[in-house]
């Protein structure tokens, strides 16, 4: 029997010292949580919540500041998320819907945003995220709103409308995706299951190598996976989560059209349950309005926001459904509502628009 190779002494010397490292910062966490339950029995007694996006948004924002290296400042942020949700669990568990079930992409935003210690509900729809969230049986939810390929996520949009809940965070996902099957070999793929935005995200490489294939759209990535787990004939789209859930096979790698093909997620919740963020000196404020339809409406709506030097980030319509070519408009301006430039444009342009209605006002990554 080979004997193993002498441990040099200097790397043995070494590891010994990352041991004891580990150890401190083991001690400071705890040391850390024990102060979290602390803060959480005042927030109990205050009647407080125990999640608040501003005041974790500048935790980060401050370390990445304060970061001497070598540790890069973009591996602060999950470190310390994953720190804080640790944290929240003792204070009491935080229950996220996203479209599942395991293994989707939207899973993957909500543990990247909450960090791992929460409590997973997976729905078969945004619906159905979004029914969860205004019922009660979760706290949060996180769905899908624009994607840099495929444009905005409509049914998102559209339900933006009908419902109370508003938006209390966001984060953005580089999404690649990935061809699935039990098979290891792209040979006798009849069909290829995934959310419609996924098919169409990988049109040009499904037209090229899989041009006999049917193009099946399902529920969401991952209920494509669990097919494709149980029919060797099918094929799917989705991430490296989905194919460790379901025993796939990653056939061929980042087939997305689009290489820094990337979603962005909204965070939403019910106002009864959760405050609008205070302002954390790097906001945004998403809101969506509608005017009468008449020449020149359109810029007037947007005067007060030059007027007052507010910039606007993004600005989408959508059919008002009524029969009349009328629109409502979803827009995104930097700055926070208790800004008095930003509350003066606000004013301004409630007044001019026919409806008028606020999403949400919350704290974005700069860095």
């Amino acid at each position: 029997m080979a004997e193993l190779p002498a441990i040099d002494p200097q790397l043995l010397a070494l590891r010994q010292d990352i041991d004891g490292v580990d150890r401190e910062l083991l001690a400071l966490l705890n040391r850390r949580a024990a102060l979290a339950q602390a803060v959480g029995e005042i927030k109990k007694k205050e009647g407080s919540v125990v999640f608040r996006p501003e005041r974790e948004a500048q935790v980060i924002d401050g370390l990445k500041i304060a970061n001497p290296g070598p540790l890069q400042s973009g591996s602060v942020a999950p470190i310390w998320r994953e720190i804080m949700s640790a944290c929240r669990a003792l204070e009491t568990p935080t229950r996220v819907a996203f479209l599942g079930p395991a293994g989707t992409f939207s899973e993957e935003a909500a543990l990247g945003f909450f960090g791992s210690s929460i409590v997973r509900v997976p729905c078969a729809s945004i619906d159905e995220v979004m029914h969860a969230a205004t019922a009660g049986s979760a706290d949060f939810g996180v769905v899908p709103v624009e994607n840099s390929t495929e444009g905005v996520v409509a049914r998102s949009l559209d339900l933006f409308l009908t419902t109370p809940l508003f938006i209390i965070g966001e984060t953005s996902l580089l999404v690649r995706q990935n061809l699935l099957r039990k098979d290891d070999s792209l040979h006798g793929i009849k069909a290829v299951c995934a959310h419609a935005q996924s098919l169409a995200q990988c049109h040009r490489w499904l037209s090229h190598h899989l041009p006999d294939a049917e193009r099946r759209p399902v529920a969401s990535n991952a209920e494509g996976a669990r097919l494709a787990g149980s029919d060797a004939s099918l094929a799917a789209i989705a991430g490296q989560r989905a194919a460790a859930e379901y025993g796939l096979h990653v056939v061929a790698p980042a087939i997305q059209d689009d290489p820094h093909n990337r979603t962005r997620f909204a965070i939403v919740t019910h106002p009864q349950r959760h405050p609008q963020p205070q302002a954390s000196g790097h906001d945004c404020t998403s809101l969506v309005v509608s005017v009468v339809n008449r020449p020149g409406a359109v810029h007037d709506m947007l005067v007060p926001l030059k007027n007052h030097g507010v910039s606007m980030s993004r600005f989408e319509s959508r059919p008002a459904r009524s029969g009349q070519w009328e629109y409502y408009f979803y827009i995104d301006i930097q700055g926070h509502p208790e800004e008095p430039r930003v509350d003066a444009a606000l004013k301004e342009l409630r007044s001019a628009c026919a409806f008028f209605k606020i999403l949400g006002t919350y704290p974005i990554d700069v860095h």
